[in-house]
């Protein structure tokens, strides 16, 4: 059964950290893997679940920058993975198929925002290829490790609203826009976790999309600090001035809270922001209704299968 946008009274909101969601909550014996897990809110993420006792598998493009950046974080594992190559996603795939250690959690938190016009794979747009392509084939070539009751968490973006999938150009072969780009991968996100959860509820997994709000991280590598000064984000010195930024532990918060509450059990196929499932609105706030229609999300599905020769959740 599907999941209305409606709040459900979780009690957490803007300010509540990844540690305070999990507060109480054990975790020991759990097997969570979390791309981009190294680096920003992903690492805030990974802290916070290993320090509640589970086992964290962080898939990494640069090993070595992760190692040092998990170094001290007991109950963590690290292997490499580049999720703009479909190669080495089946790769990363295959060896932990060959282990046969079975997840509870699958949290996406990689991504790339604003980048400047890049082809890879076979001409495809880096955005739509890393934070959508790319996290689908994982989960699909992951989907018989996924034990029943895991979740799948997408991390997308408010910046979903600023475009739907471009179903007549997804790649820009007729002129790039970084942000449009950007908020179309969001959007795809969202759509991944609606038909997910449509085809993995019946085997017991679930799958939810979130924005995580507003933190300054390496995410905004591709932005200059002059463009964000113009935005309101950052002063001349590279400090925050808006008031609306989060800490990263805040912004780890809300895909923590999609991976483990106890409030979103039996739930699924649905966007959260602050700790809460959103409601579908116009604008400001919420979700966009073009990136929870569940005929696009179905549709996208069909596009990312063809395009990535994998769709474990139907095979």
């Amino acid at each position: 059964m599907s999941t209305p946008q409606q709040a459900i009274g979780s009690g957490f909101g803007a300010t509540t950290t990844a540690a305070e969601v999990l507060d109480g909550i054990d975790l020991t014996g759990k097997r969570v893997l979390v791309t981009g897990g190294y680096s920003g809110i992903g690492l805030e993420t990974t802290r916070a679940v290993a320090a509640a006792g589970a086992h964290v598998v962080v898939p990494a493009r640069r090993p070595k920058v992760a190692a040092e950046a998990l170094a001290g974080i007991a109950g963590v594992a690290t292997d490499e993975l580049d999720l703009a190559d479909l190669g080495s996603v089946e790769a990363f795939a295959g060896r932990r198929l060959d282990e046969g250690a079975r997840f509870d959690a699958v949290i996406d938190s990689a991504g790339v925002m604003a980048s400047p016009e890049t082809r890879v794979g076979p001409g495809w747009e880096l955005q739509f290829a890393v934070n959508h392509l790319g996290h689908f084939a994982l989960v699909n070539r992951l989907a018989p490790l996924l034990n029943e009751g895991a979740r799948v968490v997408a991390v997308s973006s408010g910046g979903h609203r600023i475009s739907p999938i471009r179903w007549d150009d997804p790649h820009f072969e007729r002129g790039y826009d970084r942000w449009e780009a950007y908020g179309q991968s969001k959007t795809a996100n969202v759509l991944f976790a609606v038909h997910l959860d449509a085809l993995g509820r019946d085997r017991g997994v679930r799958a939810f999309a979130l924005h995580p709000g507003g933190i300054l991280t390496p995410l905004q590598r591709h932005i200059p600090r002059e463009e964000q000064v113009v935005m309101g984000w950052v002063d001349a010195d590279g400090n925050a001035v808006a008031d609306w930024f989060k800490t990263t532990e805040q912004g780890a918060a809300t895909q923590t809270w999609a991976a483990f509450s106890p409030r979103l059990e039996g739930m699924g196929g649905v966007y959260l922001e602050d700790c809460e499932v959103a409601a579908v609105t116009g604008d400001g706030p919420g979700v966009a209704a073009h990136a929870v229609d569940p005929e696009q999300a179905a549709r996208l599905w069909d596009l990312s299968a063809a395009l990535t020769g994998v769709d474990g959740f139907r095979a």
